[in-house]
């Protein structure tokens, strides 16, 4: 009878032991900040890691950054092939040596480190999957410039156009890769299938979130939210203005290290930061703002006597986001100081594009705020920018100096 008595004593214990976990864990979950509440509260955008996965490997990598009440969002594209120094294992390598199938978190650290962001949610899709995913949503709409047909392990034969591609053709698209073939078309194919398929997962929000389509949607990913999240990160993307959505290439300079050819990123990655920096100031900006509105234009000139220097910040300011109309030498190579020119008509606009480079000296040749719109549509016909800089002896290739 004490031994009956005992056993109940350990039962009744263990019961409560559990109870008290569970408990716990629930109490742990339920205080856990929403990061859509977060959002909303602090001004910030929702990043979401997207890693598409083939052999274990990160196939193609994307954080997605958008902010629910404007409705603004922006793509980086982060190559596998990046050179860090990996704080994970205190070495020089590929941002993708620490990647590991079963445990994204340090993966996820590397690509925060580097875009200087924390990111709300992680989701894993294997190139199988990828192909399940694009069934279950009806297929991805994607646009193709030129006809694609090649032979691999079988023929792929894709019209140009806009096409609507099913799971396998999807998975061939997004995958072949000829040995001739310019790498930077190549992740620009990657990428307009990528943003294809967020647009697909968005207009397909409401079949995504019956329960049944849930679960199984849910099991082709591997992520650390839970169904009842997963469905709310669709609805959100859903209401995304995809038309005005950009997407950018964590670019730098290309350098063979140890047999590998890595891309390490301009001035130690500060440039990338400053781009994801300004890129959520404007993803964050009311909508309606002309400010937001469309894309601003830029001329670079060069008036030193330093060679390619026009070329080189071109690149750097469409990092940014800007539109460069064209790029040059200036009238002359003896300018002291940078200039920047501002026809757009919106001096904060001017303001925080000189902010980029640290240039201050700004001349507003801009007309009337209130026939900003008529002038802009002049200037689209003449092919005026809405900034000239010339570029001085004071600019140092990254900012301007005292």
């Amino acid at each position: 009878m004490s031994k009956v008595k005992t056993d109940a004593s350990i039962i009744l214990l263990l019961i409560i032991a559990v109870l008290l976990v569970v408990g716990i864990v629930g109490t742990v979950f339920a205080l856990r900040p929403d990061p859509f509440q977060e959002s909303f509260a602090e001004g910030k955008p929702i990043n979401t890691l997207f890693v598409i996965e083939s052999e274990e490997t990160p196939f193609s990598t994307y954080v997605l950054m958008f902010y629910p009440a404007t409705r603004r969002a922006a793509v980086f594209d982060i190559p596998g092939s990046l050179g860090l120094i990996i704080q994970q294992i205190n070495r020089m390598d590929r941002i993708d040596a620490v990647y590991d199938p079963g445990r994204l978190t340090p993966f996820q650290n590397e690509v925060e480190r580097l875009l200087g962001i924390d990111i709300s949610f992680s989701i894993v899709i294997t190139l199988e999957n990828l192909s399940k995913i694009t069934d279950l949503i009806q297929g991805v709409e994607v646009f193709i410039p030129s006809q694609v047909d090649v032979y691999l392990y079988e023929h792929i034969l894709l019209p140009s156009g806009v096409s609507r591609l099913d799971g396998d053709k999807a998975r061939l698209f997004i995958s072949y890769d000829l040995p001739d073939e310019n790498r930077e078309l190549v992740n620009q194919r990657r990428q307009r299938f990528f943003m294809g398929f967020i647009r697909g997962l968005g207009e397909q929000n409401h079949f995504l979130g019956t329960p049944q389509v849930t679960s199984l949607f849910y099991s082709f990913l591997n992520t650390d939210m839970n169904q009842r999240t997963l469905v709310r990160l669709i609805n959100e993307i859903a209401a995304i203005d995809m038309d005005r959505i950009s997407i950018q290439t964590v670019g730098g300079d290309i350098r063979e290290v140890s047999g590998q050819t890595l891309i390490f990123p301009h001035d130690n990655g500060a440039r990338i930061r400053d781009i994801v920096r300004q890129t959520q100031g404007i993803l964050i900006q009311e909508p309606g703002s002309y400010f937001v509105d469309r894309t601003f234009t830029v001329e670079v000139l060069n008036g030193t006597t330093q060679t390619g220097l026009a070329a080189r910040t071109a690149e750097l300011l469409g990092g940014f986001g800007y539109e460069i109309i064209t790029f040059g030498n200036a009238d002359r190579n003896d300018y002291d100081r940078t200039l920047i020119i501002d026809r757009s008509g919106y001096r904060e606009m001017a303001i925080a594009f000189g902010d980029i480079i640290r240039c201050s000296n700004i001349r507003f040749d801009a007309p009337d705020q209130q026939n900003v719109e008529d002038d802009f549509i002049i200037r689209s016909f003449e092919n005026r920018s809405d900034f000239t800089i010339i570029l001085g002896r004071d600019f140092n290739g990254r900012f301007v100096t005292e």
